[in-house]
């Protein structure tokens, strides 16, 4: 049985430290600028701020992983480079990297801080994996969130890293690094800038009537109605219309969150190493309340008790949640 390590999110320094008092065996984060995959005003953490969080976290025995996640653009590798030597120089437990020049430099300068390849590389396949696992030392692989059990089974025994998956949060259909849907609207990536729907770009329109409409770079995304919950414009979970669907449709998919909570312990069967829940732009209430609810979960699977998980759909995209491909590949 693999350890069933728990990582959750921190998408600020108060984020970080209600998650390890909540529980979190490691927690992510990323700096306040585009080399991690959430960068959002008011997100991430300065230098100072790091150092201060690693010193909490390696006190209450967690470790920290520091998100560079994204992909440099041409010419602008130093500020990925400098974000890496920062994070060693505070002792970071890992780094989540996509962009095999970024993982490559951290092999070479820093080689004795563990390489965890990010869902954003997109690896999926055997082959992959132990590339990036034979070239630059990776130890752990984030699954993209459109395996199967069986498949996860089977990769595990092909590849000589552990293994990370999602177990609850954003259901993540669109695969992972290869998204450029915002980049149409607004000119910035998700994979180079670290943001998607830049809240810059983002407003809401009250209508007479009492609806309201999303718009991302004056292009209306969703339109909701006054006792409907407007949620944030995305291209990927926008309802559009179309001639054969008048009333507006999910064109991509609807919103609605992961929760692998169910599968636990056959996700720990098929060797998955460490269980990671989703949520750097979310509350401390959130990060509180889900931490706990998976700790208690894991521990009990630990001690080989049926794992007791808490309500969480309220916590949820949409109030609905799924199991996704974990479940089935209908949606293929």
């Amino acid at each position: 049985m693999s350890l069933a390590e728990l990582i959750c999110p921190a998408g600020t320094p108060a984020a970080l430290r209600t998650a390890v008092d909540a529980g979190a065996d490691a927690v992510y984060c990323g700096f306040q600028d585009a080399t991690n995959a959430r960068n959002f005003p008011g997100l991430n953490f300065t230098p100072a701020e790091l150092a201060e969080s690693v010193a909490y976290a390696h006190a209450k025995g967690a470790k920290v992983l520091l998100a560079l996640n994204t992909y440099p653009p041409a010419g602008k590798v130093d500020l990925w480079r400098q974000a890496a030597d920062t994070g060693a120089r505070f002792g970071v437990d890992a780094f989540i990297v996509a962009d095999m020049g970024v993982a490559d430099y951290i092999a070479r300068t820093h080689p004795g801080i563990r390489l965890h390849l990010s869902v954003q590389a997109a690896a999926s396949s055997p082959e992959a994996i132990r590339y990036y696992c034979e070239n630059f030392g990776v130890k752990r692989v984030v699954l993209p969130r459109i395996l199967t059990i069986p498949e996860i089974r089977e990769i595990r025994k092909e590849i000589p890293c552990e293994i990370e998956t999602f177990i609850f949060g954003n259901h993540g259909l669109m695969v992972e690094g290869r998204c450029s849907l915002t980049n149409y609207l607004t000119g910035q990536s998700t994979n180079m800038d670290g943001v998607c729907s830049p809240a810059s770009d983002v407003e809401y329109v009250r209508h007479d009537d009492g609806s309201m409409s999303s718009q991302l770079a004056g292009f209306t995304i969703d339109c909701f109605g006054p006792d409907e919950k407007a949620g944030y414009p995305t291209i990927c979970k926008g309802r559009y219309a179309a001639p054969h669907r008048p009333e507006g449709y999910y064109a991509f998919e609807e919103p609605i969150s992961l929760n692998l909570s169910r599968l636990l312990p056959e996700l720990i069967e098929a060797g998955v190493h460490a269980f990671k829940i989703e949520g750097r732009q979310r509350s401390k209430s959130y990060v509180r309340n889900v931490v706990k609810a998976f700790r208690a979960a894991v521990d009990d699977i630990r001690a080989g008790r049926e794992a007791n998980i808490a309500d969480l759909v309220a916590l949820t995209e949409g109030q609905k949640q799924t199991q996704g491909a974990f479940e089935t590949k209908k949606w293929r």
